[in-house]
């Protein structure tokens, strides 16, 4: 069952972005997301040769469009994680990704249940309550705004993944990622920035986004794309986790609120897709 790699993505993406996120709090975004995008790279030249898949020019094509999408997304996401809330920023990123794939199945001829179309509107008031709990902390609101639009950053990544050949391996996650690595690259040469004496957490966050990257790809080839996305998007359950254990970051009540919400949105997704 796709469940049997989509739940494992969902943590390594959780684990991920908690230790991006951390480290754009500590050095520029455009910094850590290089860095980080380096790092998963040199992980998955060895793994597209000991994973079967037939190179094709369609495959890369398309996965050279799901990394500029994805990388577009990290960098508004791990932006987000840097000024605003993490327990915050994360799930409600994560509605807006998994939102999406399931607003292409619709558009494509699914019908989603009743349990899906709830699942949608709570998402929708999640995203309201997280904006109206944060009115008053600039930084929040800020956050936040940028969560949505990482989400549909990542949100396009999934569908981009999903439309690409069933037997080109991972073909399209070493296209994609040699794109993204190659814009960034571009960027720091412009913006004439160094690399950070200390890469430690760029690098963790860049190996186990690949790892989570190739379990998506697996498991989205092995079942559908809505229900695969949606629980890949349970990720902010290990961010959350991980804030308030590590930062110890405390959320207003409208703010928390938000969160369960949206927790339990990708929840209702996952069981309803």
């Amino acid at each position: 069952m796709s469940a049997g790699f989509a739940v494992p993505s969902a943590v390594a993406y959780g684990f991920a972005d908690f230790a991006g996120g951390l480290a754009a709090r500590r050095a520029p975004v455009l910094v850590v997301t290089a860095v980080a995008q380096v790092a998963g790279l040199v992980l998955l030249v060895p793994a597209v040769l000991l994973l079967p898949g037939a190179f094709s020019w369609s495959a890369a094509g398309i996965g050279a469009l799901a990394g500029l999408a994805g990388v577009g997304g990290l960098l508004l996401y791990f932006r987000g994680l840097a000024v605003g809330p993490m327990g915050t920023v994360a799930p409600l990123s994560a509605v807006v990704a998994a939102g999406l794939p399931l607003l292409v199945g619709i558009l494509g001829g699914e019908r989603p249940g009743p349990v899906t179309v709830g699942a949608m509107l709570v998402a929708l008031v999640a995203i309201v309550l997280a904006t109206a709990g944060s009115r008053r902390e600039r930084a929040a609101t800020t956050g936040i705004l940028l969560g949505v639009a990482s989400g549909a950053g990542f949100g396009l990544f999934f569908v981009l993944l999903h439309l690409t050949p069933a037997d080109s391996g991972l073909w399209p996650l070493l296209a994609g990622r040699a794109t993204s690595v190659m814009l960034l690259a571009f960027g720091l040469l412009v913006r004439r920035t160094g690399l950070p004496p200390r890469p430690g957490l760029m690098i963790v966050s860049g190996v186990l986004d690949t790892a989570a990257n190739v379990l998506f790809l697996l498991a989205t080839r092995d079942g559908p794309l809505g229900v695969t996305a949606v629980i890949v998007s349970l990720y902010p359950v290990a961010v959350v986790l991980l804030a308030r254990a590590v930062l110890r970051e405390r959320l207003t009540g409208v703010q928390l609120t938000s969160v369960v919400l949206a927790l339990g949105a990708s929840v209702l997704l996952a069981t309803g897709g």
